[in-house]
């Protein structure tokens, strides 16, 4: 393993070169990014290779698509790195960087679940007069470290997940009778209760809609497409990510509909174009992502082209949605 140690770092170059190069497409950027991804979790974190890849990452942040420097972020806070934190902390910090960028930075030091990250947290979530997605994003971040290092934790049992992500918050536990998808619609719809309990609800809906032909899995299907109707834009965009983490047929009307409304923010168009693309073996799906190739907003039409190229892969018999490493120079 050692040996191969030279061929890492000539990749991750490689890889680097693709991420940051404004020449490159969109969608070869995006399979950098998650080959870099991969390579930082599969090495130590203190390892060469994974500082590295968690270097080469950060520095596409340069980059003027906010849709990109978001992904960025995201894969970061993924990656369980104390090592993005800086890179992060950074993003949060500068006021002159996309909401859409700032919020998922915060989202991303949740994540990685470092206290030492509440003091930056606290302070953006307390900002008079700072964006609204990034100070609930905060809030939501500051109770999932404050859980993650709580004692509280150990004592909750929480349902195994099929879902490998580093959630911004954990299901609901299933301390006594596991709670039903009728109880779960209630508490993700009861805007009285803070942000990170609702989301644990989306959540325990999340892992009652998979495996696909779960008994659970339409309607819980059915009640999180009621989230798409909150007054809050990030919850919005949070429940079209769980449709694309799902790619359940079920969803494909609620994600048509929220990226076909003009007036919907942003955040929540592009997750929904790119949860479209996830679901794109499905019948008429690339018909609909399409249609909005050439959409007014940057980062919609941006997601589109994003979400084609994973309908491409869903279709296709590839195992990853990345590059493969050993040919990615020549990407």
């Amino acid at each position: 393993m050692t040996a191969a140690a030279p061929d890492t770092f000539a990749t991750i170059a490689a890889l680097r070169q693709s991420l940051a190069s404004e020449e490159t497409p969109l969608a070869v950027r995006y399979r950098a990014l998650f080959s870099l991804k991969h390579l930082a979790k599969q090495n130590p974190p203190q390892s060469a290779e994974s500082l590295a890849a968690i270097d080469a990452i950060a520095a596409a942040f340069s980059s003027p698509s906010a849709l990109l420097k978001h992904e960025l972020a995201y894969c970061l806070g993924q990656s369980g790195n104390g090592a993005a934190i800086p890179h992060l902390t950074r993003v949060l910090e500068n006021l002159s960087e996309d909401p859409m960028c700032r919020h998922e930075a915060a989202e991303a030091l949740g994540a990685l679940g470092d206290a030492q990250s509440l003091d930056v947290l606290r302070k953006f979530r307390d900002k008079e007069g700072e964006d609204v997605s990034v100070k609930e994003t905060c809030e939501i971040a500051i109770d999932r470290i404050e859980w993650e290092n709580g004692e509280g934790r150990k004592a909750e049992k929480l349902k195994e997940s099929d879902f490998a992500s580093i959630d911004p918050a954990p299901p609901m536990p299933q301390d006594q009778q596991a709670p039903s998808v009728e109880e779960l619609g209630k508490t993700l719809m009861d805007t009285s209760l803070p942000l990170f309990k609702r989301y644990r609800a989306m959540f325990a809906l999340r892992d009652l809609a998979s495996p696909p032909d779960l008994p659970t899995a339409v309607p819980a299907v059915q009640a999180l497409a009621k989230g798409l109707q909150d007054k809050s834009a990030l919850f919005r965009h949070e429940i079209a990510f769980v449709f694309g983490q799902l790619s359940h047929p079920a969803s494909i009307p609620a994600l048509t509909a929220t990226l076909s409304n003009l007036d919907e923010a942003s955040m929540v168009r592009h997750e929904a174009a790119e949860a479209l693309g996830s679901l794109g073996d499905e019948e008429g799906v690339e018909e609909t992502l399409r249609k909005f190739l050439d959409d007014k907003v940057q980062v919609v039409r941006e997601s589109v082209i994003v979400a084609l190229d994973m309908a491409e892969y869903e279709k296709s018999n590839e195992t990853e949605y990345a590059l493969i490493p050993q040919v990615a120079g020549t990407a």
